[in-house]
């Protein structure tokens, strides 16, 4: 069996490391980096049993496979998918891994501010209410803002309005390019999603989660979906 993560770009990522890690290598994981969707899932198609999906495919992912999972309806998003006799199954595994580092943490949460407007933000709005928490989403476009709470039902600001919340978890997604908006950090546990070029790792918070653990539970329950054998999660964790 062969598996890889389809996005653009993709270099760099450390999913086939903690692929091997998981199974000792005995499976093949690849990057395959287009920059058309059209091509990537062609590509998957043609070469592989399972891909991951990252960035900017998985809503494309999300519309073109035939059974959905219900945490992917829940967000709109897909970051995974895997033939199987019925069709093709897409899930996305970034809620359960939002979840999992959340909850590694010990601190009880109840009120989501969810920084940024894209696929991880749905994840991440997911994964809150999973959490029985609370929601609100801040970005720059109102225009994105609004359909996001539409879509979920729940409140939305503008950036420059999130500051004066008082969450007490913030959910990151806004990629370590962005400047860092003015936030109510003090009494949140932050989880950043961006782990190659974190920013908020000196953020004045309650606890800093990095996104590596995010990554780490996330790969870890998309790896037994591939396989049907649960991957080795301490050599993962060592890798990272």
């Amino acid at each position: 069996m062969k598996f890889a993560l389809i996005g653009h770009p993709v270099a760099g990522s450390l999913s086939p490391r903690l692929f091997a890690a998981a199974y000792d290598g005995r499976y093949t994981y690849e990057l395959a980096d287009f920059e058309s969707f059209e091509d990537a899932w062609q590509a998957f198609l043609d070469n592989y049993q399972g891909i991951n999906v990252t960035a900017p495919f998985k809503q494309d992912a999300f519309a073109r496979v035939d059974r959905l999972s219900e945490d992917a309806r829940r967000c709109g998003a897909v970051n995974l998918v895997i033939k199987q006799a019925d069709g093709i199954y897409g899930t996305n595994t970034d809620i359960s891994g939002i979840v999992a580092a959340v909850q590694e943490s010990g601190i009880p949460v109840s009120d989501a501010l969810v920084v940024g407007t894209g696929g991880a933000a749905r994840a991440a709005i997911a994964a809150a209410r999973k959490m029985d928490c609370k929601v609100t989403v801040a970005g720059r476009s109102e225009e994105k803002v609004q359909a996001l709470a539409s879509a979920f039902g729940c409140d939305g600001v503008l950036l420059g309005e999130a500051a004066t919340l008082r969450p007490n978890l913030i959910l990151y997604t806004l990629p370590g390019t962005a400047p860092v908006p003015d936030l109510p950090f003090a009494s949140a546990v932050v989880l950043e999603a961006e782990y190659k070029h974190p920013v908020l790792t000196s953020a004045p918070c309650k606890a800093y989660l990095s996104g590596l653990r995010w990554l780490l539970h996330q790969a870890a329950a998309g790896y037994e979906l591939f396989t049907g054998e649960a991957p080795s999660f301490e050599k993962m964790a060592k890798v990272l």
